[in-house]
């Protein structure tokens, strides 16, 4: 059996459109839980910001909305893409709103869990839970939600340095 890479992946995007993971083989991905009304959501922008600053050397921010979390995504998909504009200018990849534990929980989240537990094991203890994936596709690191977005710089960095 092979082992499994974010390219084994797919998800569905804010606009409802099936997107296979693959398409960001060879790339640095910061996946991300994320939620609009959540004291965290200001990280929106520091994920803009890394984003903005290293797409052209290969890396991609990956958005997932999540209300399983004090139900801090109530909106539809519409409403949460024109938030995360409106408010923080995201431009980044944003899919819809998935779960991240529990039986329902998303295949990559099932996945990304499993590759790098936190503090409470696999499981994901609130929004803004990043993975950095390296360009092969494997899970590099797993950050908690109050680390900001600016500290993974030198993760990422040295992420895309790698080849």
């Amino acid at each position: 059996m092979t082992e499994q890479t974010l390219s084994d992946f797919s998800a569905t995007t804010l606009e409802g459109q099936p997107q296979d993971l693959s398409d960001y083989a060879g790339q640095v991905v910061l996946v991300v839980n994320t939620a609009s009304e959540c004291g965290f959501t200001p990280q929106f922008e520091g994920l803009e910001q890394l984003w903005q600053a290293h797409k052209d050397q290969g890396l991609v921010v990956l958005g997932f909305p999540c209300n399983q979390f004090g139900g801090q995504e109530p909106g539809e998909a519409a409403d949460i893409g024109a938030f995360c504009q409106r408010n923080y200018g995201v431009s980044f990849p944003m899919f819809d709103k998935v779960e991240v534990n529990g039986d329902d929980a998303h295949p990559l989240f099932e996945w990304l869990r499993h590759e790098k537990g936190g503090l409470l094991g696999s499981k994901i203890k609130w929004n803004f839970t990043k993975f950095l994936v390296g360009r092969d596709g494997q899970v590099i690191k797993r950050y908690g939600s109050t680390t900001k977005p600016e500290s993974l710089t030198a993760d990422i960095e040295k992420a895309l340095a790698a080849s």
